[in-house]
């Protein structure tokens, strides 16, 4: 069940749940090689320790109402994690994430054509979502899990593969590369090849380059100067800074709160390189930045 296109052509599957499914609009109705702007997909942690949200979506009715927010604020997905990712972070168990994420999805499903995102790194809750209704799998682990590229090829959904150094648990401890840019860029290509060996097709798969995921502040630097060269392997890009910790480091300190300028100035600057998609907490305020964007450059947004 691949997709037709470069763009996220998203399938719903018949899954029963408490309201009538409804049907997730393709990615290409919104003219993805023809947008002016990336599309944008609004963070929604179910998670009690998550480095920015962190248990403000753990009740599952502030969960769905934010999501609805996000989306009439102009977000295109909804990303619903519940395992989190921040630095330092200790793995959940399969039930606990399941627990977290699966009624949120099930009822945004039955609530909305809005696509929707799991992020996760485990096959079994990515399987569990997508029968609940998820069209899009976002995997910080790039499908190195056990059984994930299978999982992947049977699903038939876009997957997102990131490039980490080291684990959650472990990854900002002592980055280190010999050139930051040139070994993201040989183990996104190498993790493209493993999936698409393994039956993913090649339309399904999109990269990011996973700013603040076993990086120093000059690693992420590098990569954003550079950003270009990894939308230049030929797979449309998912570009996440929001809210990360190199803001605080070039803003002296400045807390999760505080970040919305930094965030915006590195979404802008991944639109200018060509991203096609940035993943963000605060959608209504990245949504105008980019219009403004795109309006100043002359075109559609």
């Amino acid at each position: 069940m691949a997709s037709a296109n470069a763009s996220f052509c998203l399938v719903v599957r018949d899954v029963e749940c408490r309201r009538p499914k409804q049907k997730a609009l393709p990615m290409s109705a919104l003219k993805f090689r023809r947008r002016s702007m990336p599309f944008v997909m609004g963070v929604l942690n179910a998670t009690p320790d998550s480095f920015s949200d962190g248990g403000s979506n753990m009740d599952y009715g502030r969960a769905i109402a934010r999501a609805h927010e996000m989306l009439r604020n102009g977000a295109d997905v909804i990303d619903i994690g519940g395992e989190s990712t921040r630095p330092g972070a200790v793995p959940v168990s399969v039930e606990d994430e399941l627990a977290r994420i699966i009624p949120v999805i099930r009822t945004l499903r039955g609530e909305t054509a809005a696509r929707i995102s799991v992020d996760t790194c485990k096959p079994e809750v990515a399987r569990k979502a997508v029968e609940a209704g998820a069209d899009i799998w976002n995997d910080v682990m790039a499908l190195r899990a056990d059984g994930a590229v299978e999982t992947a090829a049977e699903l038939g959904v876009p997957v997102i593969l990131m490039h980490m150094q080291g684990t959650p648990a472990t990854m900002q401890q002592d980055p280190k590369y010999r050139n930051v840019l040139t070994e993201v860029c040989d183990f996104l290509t190498e993790r493209a090849d493993v999936a698409m060996a393994g039956g993913v097709e090649m339309e399904s798969i999109w990269l990011d380059p996973g700013i603040g995921f076993g990086k120093s502040l000059d690693h992420n630097l590098a990569l954003m100067r550079d950003l270009d060269q990894i939308i230049g392997l030929g797979y449309p890009v998912l570009f996440g800074a929001s809210r990360k910790r190199f803001i605080a480091a070039i803003d002296d300190g400045a807390d999760e709160t505080e970040r919305l300028g930094g965030s915006l100035a590195a979404a802008l600057r991944a639109s200018q390189a060509g991203a096609a998609m940035v993943r963000v907490h605060d959608v209504k305020m990245t949504v105008q930045a980019l219009k403004v964007q795109a309006a100043i450059k002359g075109g559609k947004t």
